[in-house]
């Protein structure tokens, strides 16, 4: 296991002011790990589940009550999806723009590097039925590909025949335990982390990109025997100009997202999964629902929210347009901006300078 006492942190990158008097203790940091490092690591990284994961009694319960899709009802307001997609906005090095692909895959431009996120272009995934809405960026329209992240292993995240799609040379970023998956498919730039480690890929010009990996309440599970075999997490990803957005993955609501504030203040833009939450007591460990992802937003501290991790695969039961009329009217009663949601379509982009 890595020991987390020893952190450092690269003196070039700044830090954004941290909230509080001049008397208050300065954050725990993140510890530095070198780029491609080979590691060892546990076999087991269920002592991280914030939750148990369900038993035989609420399999059975699912089996019986067979509520994992919604219905008719349910999927009528399908073709009122959000799909609007338009032209990636042009690079600016000491900004960032985001660009939604659809469900939990970004197109990042930060610190003079592109960067995807869980991609999956995929028409169709395991155990689920075709897209609901087309990929919001054609393959062929993306920039050269500098870096990839993946938050876990599940199939809706970690997508193989996306994934073939990138020189294997590529930069990929992943967590504790996934670095073989790829080093099986012959990927020569792996990097793997545990909560709260760093590494940092330079940029031409000076520039470049911190990633931190950072704790998430999940899980992972691909094939019949690798149950927790490997880390789940969200990313950081902290420009050398000090622009961030934090890329939460797959998660429920919990006390991580306090920790990741305390450690990652002044975060830019926070990219949150508001979908596949119901029902409830099987989903609610393990996926935010919208209100949620709003409570867990203003406990980032974060300037925007961005929705994700919707309106792309049905994987649960609630009505398909629910998800977006429901973190609207949550966002409502906080009282917050209005421009602050980035409640984008499918193939939708906003910029920071």
């Amino acid at each position: 296991m890595t020991d987390h006492a020893e952190r450092t942190e690269p003196p070039h990158r700044p830090r954004p002011e941290r909230p509080g008097g001049p008397g208050d203790a300065p954050p725990p940091r993140s510890r530095t790990r070198p780029l491609y490092e080979l590691r060892r690591w546990p076999r087991s990284f269920a002592d991280r589940l914030t939750a148990p994961l369900p038993g035989v009694r609420a399999l059975a319960r699912l089996a019986r009550e067979g509520a994992v899709r919604p219905g008719a009802e349910g999927l009528r307001d399908t073709p009122l999806l959000p799909f609007a997609p338009g032209p990636l906005p042009a690079a600016d090095p000491s900004g960032l723009a985001v660009t939604w692909a659809g469900h939990a895959s970004w197109v990042l431009s930060i610190g003079g590097l592109t960067v995807l996120t869980d991609p999956v272009w995929s028409r169709r995934i395991l155990g689920t039925p075709a897209r609901l809405t087309p990929v919001g960026v054609p393959w062929e329209d993306l920039p050269r590909i500098d870096a990839v992240v993946i938050s876990h292993n599940h199939f809706d995240h970690l997508d193989a025949p996306t994934l073939r799609r990138l020189p294997h040379g590529t930069p990929v970023f992943v967590p504790a335990g996934l670095g073989r998956w790829f080093r099986r498919r012959r990927y020569t730039r792996v990097t793997e982390l545990d909560w709260w480690e760093g590494a940092e890929l330079p940029a031409p010009g000076g520039r470049g990109v911190r990633f931190d990996f950072v704790p998430a309440h999940h899980w992972s599970k691909r094939t019949l025997t690798d149950t927790c075999r490997s880390l789940w997490g969200g990313w950081v990803l902290t420009a050398f100009s000090g622009r961030s957005v934090y890329f939460a993955g797959d998660t429920g609501y919990g006390h991580w997202f306090k920790e990741i504030a305390r450690r990652h203040p002044g975060l830019d833009v926070a990219l949150l999964p508001i979908g596949a939450y119901e029902p409830r007591w099987w989903l609610g460990d393990v996926h935010t629902d919208p209100e949620e992802a709003v409570r867990a937003f203003e406990v980032l501290g974060a300037r925007h929210m961005a929705p994700m991790h919707w309106a792309t695969f049905v994987l649960s039961a609630e009505p398909v347009l629910e998800p977006l009329t429901r973190v609207r009217a949550a966002w409502s009663r906080t009282g917050r901006p209005r421009d602050e949601l980035w409640d984008l379509p499918v193939g939708g982009s906003r910029t920071l300078p």
